[in-house]
């Protein structure tokens, strides 16, 4: 995590995982949400990946592969679950910059974001279906309630791939797709709402948040990790995650 100037970065480091979610990603992901709700002077948060491969591969299989049972998923799905909660209902912009592949429980990540900056090159995407299970972090929550067109957002769950940027754009999941560094991409979409108070920000959040609370976000959140707690434990999933690491060695 760095501050800088009142934007907060936080960088899942694990290239050689392609920036797969682990125990100790998710306790520097809380930390950070914690230090922003402590401190007056964050302005945004920014969630990137290290490297231009991978923003963010999804949970680590390697190290979730030995949770069987729904109670064990369960509990580190919501423990996931309720950081994303945190950092989806913060107070100040949050903004997903997508420096490479976004999928699974990356795509969540990038969703549970107000705003995703995406590079040209990249391809994103809910495939955990191809797994035998559906989001278990939120996401797909967060996606129905990202102004996307009912049938893309379920389409996008349902395809269980990867969509190009432009796609990803012309559907509405993509504020912005550029070219060039993520840095000077951030800079330049940041660059009108530094110039208002943000207290302004802050403000206009709570029209949000307050929108999800009359809609019970939390609760639904809750059970949609619920379900994918009961689809963990099946036989089809066991069995895709078995080919999945086979693969990988």
């Amino acid at each position: 995590m760095e501050n800088n100037d009142g934007i907060v970065t936080f960088t899942i480091d694990r290239q050689e995982k392609r920036n797969a979610v682990n125990d100790k990603v998710m306790e520097g992901l809380k930390e950070t949400i914690s230090y922003i709700k402590h401190q007056q002077d964050v302005r945004f948060l920014v969630v990137t990946g290290s490297g231009e491969k991978a923003f963010c591969s999804g949970g680590d299989l390697s190290e979730f592969h030995s949770l069987h049972t729904e109670e064990e998923a369960f509990s580190m799905l919501s423990k996931m679950g309720h950081i994303l909660y945190d950092l989806a209902t913060l107070r100040v912009p949050t903004i997903a910059l997508v420096n490479g592949a976004a999928v699974g429980g990356g795509c969540e990540i990038a969703t549970a974001c107000d705003f995703r900056l995406v590079a040209s090159h990249v391809k994103c995407g809910f495939i955990q279906g191809t797994l035998s299970i559906t989001s278990g972090w939120g996401g797909g929550t967060y996606l129905f309630e990202r102004g996307l067109r009912h049938d893309h957002a379920l389409k996008m769950l349902i395809d269980a791939k990867s969509y190009n940027a432009q796609r990803l754009y012309e559907m509405g999941w993509a504020s912005v797709v550029f070219e060039g560094s993520k840095e000077k991409a951030l800079e330049n979409f940041i660059v009108d709402m530094r110039e208002i108070h943000p207290s302004v920000h802050q403000a206009y959040k709570e029209i949000q948040l307050r929108n999800w609370k009359e809609k019970n976000m939390y609760e639904r959140v809750m059970e949609e990790i619920r379900l994918c707690a009961k689809l963990w434990e099946s036989d089809a999933h066991n069995e895709a995650v078995q080919r999945f690491l086979n693969k990988s060695k």
